[in-house]
């Protein structure tokens, strides 16, 4: 997921063009406050065109107890994006205060995604991810939580494994997906694409970024290699041909698949194909 600063148009139009699976259209902390207004303007005029293909489209808003993140939601809801990313959720009430705000500006039908940024959202994680069956992704902030930590950001992000491993836990208990962080060290491609490797075996399904740069690096990671494919097809086939023998489990490759096995494996083949429709965009 790739943010986009709202400010900028010359980063809106190179959007429509890089090969970001989502882009967020960031109306959002990093926008000055005295660009706040021409970035909204930015971004209705640009999500309007509807020109970023097959991309998922998401905007996020500002605080909705800002001067500008109520109107935000008005400006943008009728547009229907494929989601709003809110900031600073922390807990139940302020999910469903920001469903509320969405559904009263004419967003129904628009999903919904969160934005953990503090210790309290991590601690209430899952009150968070139970809030709505709207909710389709949580989006860790990891920069400001290692800030409100006091913590050290370090390459093995020892800091973070409690939280990222709580956020992933609530998101997966409820169906929901789960975004790891930004990497800020923009130069240091080592640390970041270790990131990369690090949230996906984690679980995360993918991770936020903040320059073009680094789409690579985080395609690559998350980008289901041809072992792991051919891997899945033997899993499903195996356990379907078990099954029809009138057995539970196989082995496969020197594992014991069972039919938790098979589900992750249909996953893995769901993403090859996603990733597929979007490179033949």
């Amino acid at each position: 997921m790739l943010y986009v600063p709202g400010c900028d148009r010359r980063y809106l139009e190179k959007a429509k063009v890089l090969k970001a699976d989502s882009v967020i259209l960031d109306l959002g902390d990093p926008i000055l406050l005295e660009a706040k207004e021409q970035s909204r303007a930015n971004v209705v005029e640009f999500l309007s065109a509807r020109d970023y293909g097959k991309k998922e489209v998401v905007i996020r808003v500002n605080d909705l107890d800002s001067p500008w993140g109520k109107n935000d939601i008005k400006a943008i809801a009728g547009l229907e994006p494929d989601a709003v990313l809110f900031p600073n959720i922390e807990c139940r009430e302020d999910v469903i205060e920001a469903i509320t705000e969405l559904d009263a500006a004419g967003g129904s039908n628009v999903a919904v995604m969160v934005m953990i940024e503090s210790p309290l959202a991590v601690l209430n994680a899952k009150e968070i991810a139970s809030a709505s069956d709207r909710i389709i992704c949580m989006v860790l902030a990891t920069s400001d939580l290692i800030s409100q930590m006091s913590a050290r950001v370090t390459h093995d992000r020892t800091a973070l494994l409690t939280s990222l491993s709580l956020v992933i836990l609530a998101a997966r208990a409820y169906g929901r997906g789960v975004i790891d962080g930004i990497h800020s060290r923009l130069n240091d491609t080592n640390a970041f694409e270790y990131a990369c490797r690090l949230g996906r075996d984690m679980g995360f399904d993918g991770k936020s970024l903040v320059h073009p740069d680094q789409l690579p690096y985080a395609n690559d990671a998350y980008t289901p290699k041809f072992s792991e494919i051919a891997h899945a097809e033997k899993v499903i086939k195996g356990l379907k041909e078990a099954n029809e023998a009138g057995r539970g489990t196989v082995v496969v490759n020197e594992r014991l698949i069972e039919q938790h096995n098979v589900r992750a494996a249909e996953k893995l083949l769901m993403l090859r194909d996603a990733i597929r429709e979007l490179e033949n965009e």
